[in-house]
């Protein structure tokens, strides 16, 4: 399941999206807007600066606005740093490996076969969305289902 943080951070990089170019976004502002608690948004925000997605301006008409394109930021990437491995089960996690202590053999685990395939459709997934193909999607959705 998605965490609440993942959710926000997603949110928060799609209203940051909109305003490329346009001046930094105030912490309050976009917690306003998301409608999300804006001590909970801080330490997101941080989190994404930390990794690279976000830039931050301090001062009188600082605030936070997108490090990197919309294109080149992968919802994989912000589900992994709030959420860790996508694998349901660590040992089919590619990144977090770790083998189960009562599998007698991996080769024939029908559970790690079958959870091993969710993790790859789950990353298939995430990896192929962007914050701007995402951004697409939404745009394309009629204005009266808004």
């Amino acid at each position: 399941m998605l965490s609440k943080k993942a959710k926000y951070a997603i949110k928060a990089l799609l209203a940051l999206a909109d305003r490329t170019g346009e001046e930094p976004v105030r912490i309050a502002d976009l917690a306003r807007q998301e409608q999300i608690p804006k001590k909970f948004l801080e330490g997101i925000l941080l989190a994404l600066r930390n990794h690279g997605l976000l830039q931050s301006r301090k001062g009188q008409g600082g605030g936070y606005l997108l490090a990197r394109d919309p294109k080149d930021i992968h919802l994989g990437q912000v589900v992994r740093l709030f959420d860790g491995p996508l694998a349901p089960v660590p040992c089919a996690s590619v990144t977090a490996y770790v083998r189960c202590h009562d599998c007698q053999d991996e080769a024939t685990c029908a559970v790690r076969l079958a959870m091993k395939d969710v993790r790859d459709a789950t990353a298939r997934i995430l990896e192929s969305t962007t914050i701007a193909s995402l951004r697409r999607r939404i745009d394309r959705v009629p204005a009266a289902r808004r």
